[in-house]
């Protein structure tokens, strides 16, 4: 671990610039084939509603039911990204804190805020210990399960997080991959502790922008003041109230089951090929450390081994997530995206044929 302040790294580079035409989507981390007919239904049903302003009450009451919350505790957002930079504009920490390798948008919102920002980063299994955390940061940002790791940190190592002064933020974007959410603390209303879920991700809404915050009533109220007037639309309205329904919480729950056995097909093959990937991953994606070339005259670890692989894999027709834009990851490490074992054995195919053919120093 080290703390540090932020050093440049291209924190607005996402996985959908990994993608192109033709390619295999591997680096997004949607769940593929959604929205499911009977959520597309509603957003289209919804459509017809546009002349009339967006009303977020029972999208909003919907949430709180959910997490069993007051009303007054759910902010509706466009997309979790649009409740970083709410945050960053409202809060006015004197001592941020980002744990990372995450999701570079917290870090990225507080920066264009003009907030100064220092680095948690977490090394080998990338589980959190609370003690690397500076006693006197008054904002700490986390995620929980962390992208692009996979790792679930447990719910009473980020409680314990919580303290008078203090903000913390839990990203909870990938909550609903885990069955039965254990680790989750979208229901607890704690002072100071903000929940941010994402409705784009599992629901395959990403061109929707859904979210939400949760949060004690005075912060929301604080967060809503900040946000511009009707900022999520009426579809988008329809379809987090939708999400929210019995219905909806079975399906998830269906899914996360079968994607983790997914999940563990697509390990069991990375790791027969030689990869290092991170322990237990719980979300839909894994987060994978190539084996590195070597040099023969040398034995030095051959940089350009990482990078002729992801060109080589899209040359095969795979797109993967680069992992050097996240702090604390190198050129050597990929995301993938969790999909069917077709997919994953096609892919699997095409690295162990890429991997063979890479070059060394």
């Amino acid at each position: 671990m080290s703390l540090i302040v932020s050093e440049w790294v291209d924190l607005r580079h996402h996985g959908d610039r990994d993608v192109a035409p033709g390619l295999v989507d591997l680096a997004v981390n949607v769940r593929q084939g959604a929205p499911p007919g009977w959520l597309g239904d509603v957003v289209r049903e919804a459509v017809g509603d546009l002349s009339a302003y967006p009303d977020g009450d029972r999208a909003r009451a919907a949430v709180a039911g959910r997490h069993g919350r007051d009303a007054d505790e759910v902010l509706l957002t466009a997309g979790a990204a649009e409740a970083f930079v709410l945050l960053a504009r409202v809060l006015r920490p004197r001592r941020a804190v980002v744990v990372h390798p995450q999701f570079t948008e917290p870090e990225a919102a507080l920066l264009a805020a003009g907030h100064r920002v220092e680095r948690v980063v977490l090394s080998g299994a990338f589980t959190l210990d609370p003690g690397l955390v500076p006693e006197d940061a008054d904002l700490v940002m986390v995620g929980n399960p962390t992208n692009p790791t996979s790792v679930l940190h447990s719910g009473e190592s980020l409680r314990s997080l919580v303290r008078p002064g203090r903000t913390l933020v839990v990203d909870e974007a990938f909550a609903d991959c885990v069955p039965g959410e254990p680790e989750s603390l979208a229901s607890l209303s704690l002072p100071g502790l903000v929940v941010i879920r994402s409705l784009t991700k599992t629901w395959g809404l990403a061109g929707l922008r859904v979210g939400y915050v949760l949060a004690d009533a005075p912060t929301i109220a604080r967060l809503a003041e900040a946000q511009p007037l009707w900022a999520v639309s009426t579809p988008a309205l329809a379809a987090a109230e939708a999400c929210m329904s019995s219905r909806a919480h079975a399906e998830t729950e269906t899914w996360a089951r079968q994607m983790a056995v997914e999940r563990e097909y697509l390990v069991a093959g990375l790791r027969a090929l030689g990869a290092h990937v991170v322990p237990d991953p719980q979300a839909s994606f894994v987060c994978v450390r190539l084996p590195a070339g070597r040099d023969s005259s040398a034995g030095s670890v051959g940089s350009e081994r990482p990078l002729h692989v992801r060109l080589a894999l899209r040359a095969k027709g795979f797109a993967v997530r680069r992992g050097d834009t996240f702090p604390g990851l190198g050129e050597d490490w990929i995301r993938v995206a969790v999909r069917d074992p077709g997919t994953s054995d096609a892919f699997l195919e095409a690295l162990a044929a890429t991997m063979k053919t890479s070059p060394t120093r």
